[in-house]
């Protein structure tokens, strides 16, 4: 009896991710930082273990479909609103100053105004797997800057929504009337659907009581939700991602929705694996050694830039200087989702391909030293005040 040939080398995957994400526990890292580790080292550019781009390109899809479902789950769109001057404004500002940031440094390389735009949203998101991790192991999360934080990355969370359209808007290949005109009755539907969540104080959904009864039954109900919606979205031309996160938007607003949290609550850590690896295994290893200096370089372009951001709109919700500064270094870094916006970017051909490596090294690079770049900020201001 032979063993199937891929056996091997989906046991050894697993291994490596237990081993990454067993030393990144001791050393206290955020577990987006082993997953990404493994991806680099049995992918293509690494050991080899796994070499099918095609496989990885469909697997890292498939990640961002189930995490932007969960994440639209876990949105609270009413809190949201109750928070909406500083959140939405805040959010809205420090988007529009990141792209402002990008255009100058646009104008030295001669970067056309997509690229820009495209750029500073990337750069504008900041992580919230890594965030929370930090938050929750240094006993911040229901502090006064921890609830601002958190604030912040759930408006960030739903800014993902409009910057997708938007990117698909700025496709720079051919589109017809027709495709813009499907695109444009799939965003007003979508909107008017968000709009109705808002609106409701709560969703119930039909034959929850029955669902309720039956597990399993639970999770086939909620990645129906989940799928379902990502193919509307793709029927109108417009991201599967979307409708992922408007469909767990749904869920989580709906009035018998603690089942289904609870019933995936285990599958978060299989969607944030699946997508964090694949971004990874797609890292090339070759050019990040020969653009060393350059990825570094952007790196601290974006921290700097982030925390004075990020530190002037905590000001001016009132925080003393020092606690905005550490709050604007914890939103330093540059988050999962910038992962989905550079993809987004290369698919409509906003960036080529050696934009597109750059990018995946500057925001894993800055996901990396995000915890070393935060540490520091906090021994200088909130230790020493």
């Amino acid at each position: 009896m032979h063993l199937d040939p891929a056996l091997a080398p989906t046991v050894a995957l697993i291994l490596i991710v237990l081993l990454i994400g067993t030393l990144m526990r001791l050393l206290q890292q955020p577990h987006v930082v082993s997953y990404l580790l493994a991806g680099v080292i049995v992918g293509p550019f690494g050991l080899k273990i796994v070499n099918d781009v095609d496989l990885i390109n469909r697997l890292g899809s498939m990640g961002v479909i189930l995490l932007l479902f969960y994440v639209g789950m876990e949105t609270d769109i009413h809190k949201l609103m109750r928070q909406w001057k500083i959140i939405i404004f805040g959010t809205l500002f420090q988007i529009l100053l990141s792209i402002v940031a990008v255009w100058f440094l646009g104008k030295v390389f001669d970067w056309a105004l997509p690229r820009v735009v495209l750029i500073g949203f990337v750069i504008s998101l900041s992580s919230t797997a890594v965030l929370i991790k930090i938050l929750q192991d240094s006993g911040e999360i229901n502090s006064n800057i921890g609830q601002g934080v958190l604030g912040i990355l759930l408006a960030q969370d739903l800014a993902i929504i409009p910057m997708i359209i938007i990117i698909g808007l700025l496709n720079t290949a051919e589109t017809t009337a027709s495709h813009w005109q499907l695109q444009l009755v799939g965003s007003i539907i979508i909107a008017l659907l968000m709009l109705v969540i808002v609106k409701k104080e709560q969703i119930k959904l039909p034959y929850s009581s029955w669902i309720k009864k039956d597990h399993e039954l639970q999770l086939f109900i909620a990645l129906i939700i989940c799928f379902g919606m990502a193919l509307i979205t793709a029927a109108f031309e417009l991201s599967t991602a979307l409708g992922a996160f408007v469909g767990g938007v749904l869920v989580g607003s709906a009035k018998e929705s603690e089942w289904v949290t609870k019933t995936l609550e285990s599958f978060k850590v299989l969607f944030l694996a699946f997508f964090f690896l694949s971004v990874g295994m797609l890292l090339n290893l070759n050019y990040f050694s020969s653009h060393i200096p350059q990825v570094l370089l952007l790196v601290l372009a974006a921290f700097i830039t982030n925390t004075i951001i990020n530190a002037g709109i905590l000001k001016f919700a009132n925080f003393n200087w020092k606690a905005s500064l550490y709050a604007g270094a914890l939103l330093s870094q540059i988050g999962e989702f910038s992962f989905v916006l550079a993809a987004l970017g290369l698919q409509a051909q906003i960036i080529n391909d050696e934009s597109y490596q750059l990018a995946l090294c500057v925001i894993a690079v800055s996901l990396m030293l995000a915890p070393l770049w935060i540490s520091g900020f906090k021994r200088f201001t909130i230790n020493h005040r």
